[in-house]
């Protein structure tokens, strides 16, 4: 009984506001009749948002959504924008209707409103971007589309979502992680604050030994952090991990030497074999770097 009550307070049904015959485009009256009201909308004219920039919905949380549809209806409606073939394509929400789907529902109750392409998208990726459970990564490739499909600056970015923009541009960074190390954070495996630790490292090998590290002995974020300071600077050389380095010829072990006495003591060598590998040298003013500059020129 409680049921039936709240969706006829949610939403009219469509055919009561809009006769089947009427609404093939977006321009007609039937159309103007339905924009901004809340209507029952049959669930297979509803179609997924292409802007999605969730990717992965999490099977049992859906069960558990389902099942609470099922004993007390859709208690807040989806977003839907009307196409011009009559169909409707989700705004926000995407979650309610899969679990709605599952539930066995033929309607669910949407609010219908005008987007296009841009503001759906811009629509979309700040709903997930508010969401608790979103990942990280997912929140960082959110603000990463922002700014390469919509042209939004960290700062306008900043207002949209209600965020610093230090925090969005934390965010960011973790996008420069090993692919390995972003999967980690996806799972679970490990949080943002060791990815955030994670990036002050350059040589994506040791990141990734550091990442087994922290898997291997469930590090917190406080002993990764303590971790990357230490290799960083120079306390320890090697972070035990399934890729070893290769050992560095002797001849470039004396180079090595000659490097951190002459140019900068934390000058490291890392060698991969057959003949490549990397230099790093660190600077630590304008000065050693201008005197870089003069030597590598």
């Amino acid at each position: 009984m409680a049921k039936s009550s709240k969706k006829k307070r949610l939403g009219r049904g469509l055919d009561a506001l809009l006769s089947s015959d009427k609404i093939n485009t977006a321009k007609d009256k039937g159309a103007e009749q339905i924009i901004g009201n809340v209507i029952d909308i049959p669930v297979d004219m509803i179609r997924a948002n292409p802007f999605q920039p969730r990717t992965q919905f999490d099977e049992h949380a859906l069960k558990e959504l389902s099942s609470s549809i099922k004993e007390l209806g859709i208690i807040q409606p989806i977003t839907v924008k009307k196409e011009n073939d009559g169909t409707f394509t989700v705004i926000s929400g995407e979650r309610r209707l899969r679990a709605a789907k599952m539930a066995g529902l033929e309607k669910i109750p949407a609010y219908i409103r005008l987007a296009n392409d841009r503001e759906m998208l811009e629509m979309a990726l700040v709903e997930n971007i508010q969401r608790q459970d979103l990942d990280a990564i997912e929140v960082a490739l959110s603000f990463q589309r922002m700014i390469e499909e919509l042209g939004l600056t960290q700062e306008e970015m900043s207002r949209r979502v209600g965020k610093k923009r230090s925090t969005i541009t934390n965010y960011l960074r973790l996008l420069k992680l090993d692919p390995i190390i972003q999967s980690g954070i996806r799972d679970g495996f490990i949080s943002m604050g060791h990815g955030r630790a994670l990036i002050n490292i350059e040589d994506q090998d040791v990141q990734l030994n550091i990442y087994r590290q922290i898997i291997k002995n469930n590090l917190s974020v406080r002993q990764t952090e303590a971790l990357v300071k230490k290799y960083r600077e120079g306390k320890i050389l090697e972070i035990p991990g399934k890729i070893r380095k290769k050992k560095i010829p002797q001849d470039l072990k004396n180079w090595e030497k000659h490097l951190k006495k002459n140019i900068h003591p934390k000058t490291r060598i890392s060698w991969q074999g057959n003949h490549t590998g990397k230099i790093i040298i660190p600077f630590d003013s304008e000065e050693q770097l201008e005197n870089l500059k003069k030597l590598l020129s």
